[in-house]
């Protein structure tokens, strides 16, 4: 299937790891010229060089802390005037899983951490979002990708349950207010995913278990257990990118304003 999205230019925000590296690989992949924003310098160059040298494709690092308007601004701007146009933003950065100390009761909350993190995924995912806009509505054509988080559905971890929740009403309200600007807005649930820092985790948990890595994930996803899925193994982010990337494409039009769970069917709630 031809995607159409050859030619396009997009921007991925946190793209220099995780998920966000592997939806910048795959727009590569379909012809996408990107720009990658971080804040870790270093690591956005040695990514930027990896995809193009995969693709052949231009990949320009630029580094951002999207917690300060002015940076954002900035970054768009060197992109557009870099890329020539802009067509994609992908929202994807944040740290997985929340606070640290909202993970638990609400007596564990360090105020100045919770308020942090819904700066950095929410807000930093809004300040993105209107630096873009103009810029999306100029070429008349736009999508715009918000990577939010399972923590919306469950109950238990109070910042990444807030904002992920957030970043949900964020997308379907831009996606009210952008639509016959020709710009399409959706959110993407990812469950637990494999990166290439799941090598590490599953490691040290193995380790503190006495238990093999491979033995702890089998564990982890068998039938009955608390991180098992429908699928019986974990989602690789490759396969969050995918979604991402049809999203993006010609062959999505009809679909904005939607949050898409893509978990391996985790979940047991029913949805209508």
């Amino acid at each position: 299937m031809d995607l159409e999205l050859q030619g396009k230019c997009g921007i991925v925000v946190g793209g220099s790891r995780g998920i966000g590296k592997a939806i910048a690989l795959a727009l590569a992949q379909e012809g996408v010229e990107l720009a990658i924003a971080a804040r870790n310098a270093e690591r956005l160059a040695e990514t930027a060089a990896e995809i193009s040298a995969a693709t052949g494709q231009r990949v320009l690092p630029l580094t951002c802390d999207v917690t300060d308007r002015a940076q954002v601004d900035a970054m768009v701007d060197e992109a557009v005037e870099a890329l020539g146009s802009l067509h994609i933003l992908v929202n994807s950065g944040s740290a997985p899983g929340g606070s640290p100390t909202a993970t638990g009761y609400i007596d564990t909350i360090v105020d100045e951490d919770f308020l942090l993190d819904f700066n950095v995924k929410y807000l930093g995912a809004l300040r993105c979002a209107r630096a873009c806009i103009p810029h999306l509505q100029s070429a008349g054509w736009g999508r715009i990708i918000n990577i939010s988080g399972l923590n919306a559905r469950i109950a238990g971890n109070l910042s990444g349950g807030a904002r992920n929740t957030s970043l949900v009403h964020l997308s379907k309200t831009l996606a009210t207010q952008l639509g016959r600007d020709g710009i399409t807005v959706n959110c993407i649930h990812p469950g637990i995913t494999r990166t290439e820092r799941t090598a590490g985790m599953l490691l040290a948990r193995a380790e503190r278990e006495g238990l093999t890595p491979e033995a702890l994930e089998v564990q982890d996803y068998a039938k009955g257990s608390p991180r098992a899925n429908a699928l019986g193994r974990m989602v690789d982010a490759s396969e969050i990118a995918n979604l991402a990337v049809f999203l993006c494409s010609e062959k999505a039009w009809a679909i904005t304003g939607e949050v898409i769970a893509a978990d391996g069917g985790g979940s047991s709630s029913v949805y209508y």
